[in-house]
């Protein structure tokens, strides 16, 4: 009988098991707006349906999500998200099936929207178990059967882990998140976007939390029925992290719990505003969301030819040989570019008309735009349809909105938000109340020809979510902010193997991204100062050091002067020295102190290590070369400094320092003379 017990238990068990691999993989995808940080582009449109590098936001979300095993999704959304969707190929898919939920005029966030889902649940059954919920802006390339998975597994051992939530580490976030999570569980103890302030009897409860300040949330959760049915019994629940999140980790009477899962080698990232938006897009062009990227056939886009130096252009563009266009450049269908034109590291879009003599620098041009002779165009937004007259400047941080005209010779200023719709009330707070507002009659605000109002800055710190750059006062301030808590705290905490895995991948990627800028730099003849805005922009995102910086500029410099033709050791001193000639006011701005100067020797010895026959031979020479007078990038105390660490090496590493010996000598002897 004991037996017969047992064997129907196990019966049980592997039912239970078949039933949990018989449901269908399904996904929440919240396509509605309920922010106000893409206004006032979301006034017109849903931000899902915004393009990305030429693809709407929605598309991205929806390949991913097809390609990393979700069988049915359930897309809550506008009517405006519906017609889209009914206009395109994602319900011809074979094993994807998409449903659309209509969101109801009275929804206004995201707890809205899930109770909303609740109720259509009870009437239907349609979400058969454990889910993923997602934000439509989200891009993203990494696997979820397996970690849909181990959410199954974890909740069959506790029936209160209701939720996993994905993060990863990353030091280029555009604001601040901290965490706590049980380094053996991972289970989350503590989540704030504003500051840290947990109560000490987390620390009691808990013998080991780890504490973390440099994780970015993805936005992509892994949910239980139970996650619905607690923003039913919490009314006041509205927002997913601030609320909900909190509100569980703050209740320790139900005992819910919610897991972390850290992903490193894939991609994702969710877009809530302008700046985000640009990361996200550098992203796609640099090929870190591979296979979403221009030159790939995803959810029925238009491919574009992936040309030399990251250029992608489609088929039937056309631009005149005169005009010249830089790295990291997107064009796309039907687009005429004129002559004597430049355009430098920007995204133009479909069946635009550019005309002669313009410059675009640092831009998204989103679809049928009219932009005039004469005209520039920096580190901004160009929403569909928008004309720019001829000799107009728009200045960096602008957005211009659906069908803005900016007049002959006007100059739109920096930072300012443009729409042909007047700017809402200040107590109209969320975007279906900001719509029905808004006063429709247009007004010229933009020159005699143009159409549109320039909206009033909704705080002081707009351009901290606006397109970089980074405003000259506003980044000086910070980087001597950073540099005063250098000096004031020079003790570092190394917590784990893991942190400095992901400080040198951002090194990496930092010395890429700061490599890139300088080739820019070098084939566009800009100047040092220019150039300079630039990196310390990239120096703000990635958390960099002024050292990091006088390393990764040297090193892009002494790479150019390699990879230049050159038939002897002669001619390639002739290069090294010509470029150093050329950029020292670049290199010069990040080597004032000692630390950064022997920063750069370090990385001519790895260099001259890389390439001993050639630039192994030179290294004396390039140090010297940098420290004479008419250079002025080397000071004697950073030269002496270098060599007495060096004397105490091995003498494998003393290879440089051999070669140099007489000019070690000769600085020793002319600083005893001087002290004389």
């Amino acid at each position: 009988m004991a037996s017969r017990k047992k064997r129907a238990a196990k019966i049980s068990e592997d039912s239970e098991e078949e039933q949990s691999r018989r449901q269908r993989l399904q996904a929440i995808l919240l396509a509605d707006s309920f922010a106000t940080k893409l206004l006032p582009l979301t006034l017109e449109r849903p931000n899902v349906l915004l393009p990305l590098v030429n693809v709407p936001m929605i598309d991205y979300t929806l390949a991913w999500l097809e390609s990393a095993g979700i069988e049915e999704v359930f897309v809550f959304c506008s009517m405006q998200v519906i017609d889209y969707l009914n206009n395109s190929d994602w319900y011809s898919h074979k094993d994807f099936t998409v449903k659309t939920i209509e969101s109801p005029q009275n929804s206004t966030s995201a707890g809205d929207a899930l109770r909303y889902i609740y109720e259509q649940q009870i009437e239907t059954s349609q979400i058969q178990g454990d889910f993923v919920l997602v934000n439509g802006c989200i891009v993203s390339n990494m696997p979820l059967t397996q970690l849909i998975q181990e959410h199954r597994d974890r909740k069959k051992k506790d029936e209160k882990a209701i939720m996993t939530m994905v993060i990863r580490q990353s030091l280029i976030t555009d604001h601040q998140l901290f965490i706590a999570v049980n380094p053996l569980t991972k289970q989350l103890l503590y989540y704030d976007e504003d500051n840290i302030c947990f109560d000490k009897s987390l620390l009691d409860r808990n013998p080991s939390v780890l504490l973390c300040s440099d994780m970015q949330d993805c936005y992509i959760d892994i949910c239980s029925l139970e996650v619905l049915s607690l923003f039913v019994d919490n009314f006041d629940y509205q927002h997913m992290r601030c609320d909900f999140v909190e509100g569980v980790l703050a209740d320790d009477i139900i005992g819910y719990k919610i897991f972390t899962h850290e992903i490193s080698s894939c991609y994702a990232s969710r877009i809530e505003n302008f700046r985000s938006y640009d990361m996200v897009s550098k992203d796609i062009i640099q090929r870190r969301t591979f296979p979403y990227v221009p030159d790939m056939k995803f959810s029925g886009n238009r491919t574009l030819k992936l040309e030399r130096q990251g250029i992608y252009k489609a088929s039937d563009a056309t631009q005149l040989p005169s005009a010249h266009v830089g790295a990291s450049y997107v064009i796309g269908h039907a687009t005429n570019i004129g002559s004597g034109t430049k355009i430098l590291n920007s995204v133009i879009g479909n069946g635009c008309s550019i005309g002669s003599n313009v410059v675009i620098q640092g831009s998204y041009i989103w679809n049928n735009v009219t932009v005039e002779d004469g005209c520039e165009i920096r580190n901004a937004i160009v929403c569909d349809e928008v004309k720019v007259c001829a000799g107009a400047i728009v200045k960096p941080g602008v957005v211009l909105s659906f069908k803005v005209v900016v007049g002959r010779d006007f100059v739109v200023p920096a930072y300012s938000q443009v729409s042909l719709l007047r700017q809402p009330m200040e107590e109209d707070s969320d975007e279906e109340n900001l719509l029905s507002g808004v006063d429709l009659q247009m007004e010229s605000k933009l020159g005699l020809d143009g159409a549109g109002y320039i909206w009033r800055q909704a705080c002081e710190d707009e351009w901290k979510h606006s397109v970089p750059p980074i405003p000259k006062d506003k980044l000086a301030e910070i980087i001597k902010a950073i540099d005063d808590d250098d000096t004031d705290d020079e003790s570092v905490v190394t917590t784990s193997g893991d942190a400095n895995t992901s400080i040198n991948n951002d090194l990496f990627d930092f010395e890429r991204e700061v490599d890139g800028t300088f080739l820019r730099a070098v084939e566009e003849n800009i100047v040092a100062d220019l150039a300079v805005l630039e990196i310390n922009s990239l120096r703000l995102s990635y958390n960099m050091e002024s050292a990091h910086c006088a390393g990764a500029i040297f090193y892009s410099m002494m790479k150019l002067a390699v990879s230049t033709p050159h038939s002897s050791i002669n001619d390639l001193y002739r290069n090294a020295s010509s470029i150093i000639t050329r950029w020292k006011g670049l290199l010069g701005f990040y080597v004032k102190k000692s630390d950064e100067q022997i920063e750069v020797i370090s990385r001519l010895e790895e260099m001259c290590e890389e390439s001993a026959h050639e630039l192994g031979t030179l290294f004396a020479h390039i140090l010297r070369y940098m420290y004479e007078e008419e250079n002025d990038l080397l000071q004697e105390v950073a030269i002496l400094r270098w060599s007495d660490e060096k004397a105490g090496a091995d003498e494998s590493d003393k290879v440089y320092l051999k070669q140099c010996e007489p000019f070690i000598t000769w600085l020793k002897e002319t600083s005893d003379d001087e002290d004389g």
